[in-house]
């Protein structure tokens, strides 16, 4: 198959034998969305053309997610707290490292989850499906097993000085 470039950068996926195509058809400018009901994200569909955008996009998610799922917030505050007790306790740089990871891992879980859970619903929108149950299951199981593994990491690294430092006030 032969493709045409003669359009703009993203005909060459169209086959050379296609009809012509117009730019505005290869590049539709979306439309302005009612910045009183979401937020602008009037190029969220197009490549970030800088490194900036991309993580403005990235902190959009992170904000989003901050804001819409409390799971997100529960995970957030409950690892910010587990790095504190650890600086509290002063473990060690490595053991402080490993809470920071795999709290870490619980956010971009429920990162992941909050995106899956997002297209599934946008996929089958008010109607219920098997496999949109399954996909959403899995991403939120997926999440709990990081989650039970965080727990237990940080459970073996704060209790045993957070033990030492309470026995004076436990005799």
């Amino acid at each position: 198959m032969v493709f045409n470039k003669a359009h703009s950068s993203n005909s060459q996926f169209l086959p050379s034998n296609s009809l012509s195509i117009s730019p505005e058809l290869l590049m539709p400018t979306p439309n302005k969305p009612n910045s009183a009901v979401k937020p602008i994200r009037d190029l969220a569909w197009c490549i970030a053309p800088t490194l900036l955008i991309s993580f403005k996009y990235a902190w959009a998610g992170f904000h989003y997610a901050f804001i819409s799922q409390r799971n997100f917030r529960i995970h957030t505050i409950i690892g910010t707290l587990a790095i504190s007790l650890g600086v509290f306790l002063h473990l060690t740089m490595v053991e402080l490292s490993v809470i920071a990871l795999t709290s870490g891992l619980v956010m971009a879980m429920e990162l992941l989850n909050t995106a899956i859970e997002s297209v599934v619903d946008l996929t089958v929108k008010q109607s219920y499906h098997e496999l949109a149950k399954i996909a959403k299951d899995c991403a939120a199981g997926a999440v709990l097993i990081s989650a039970i593994a965080s727990v237990l990491v940080a459970g073996v690294l704060i209790i045993p000085p957070l033990w030492i430092r309470l026995q004076p006030f436990v005799q």
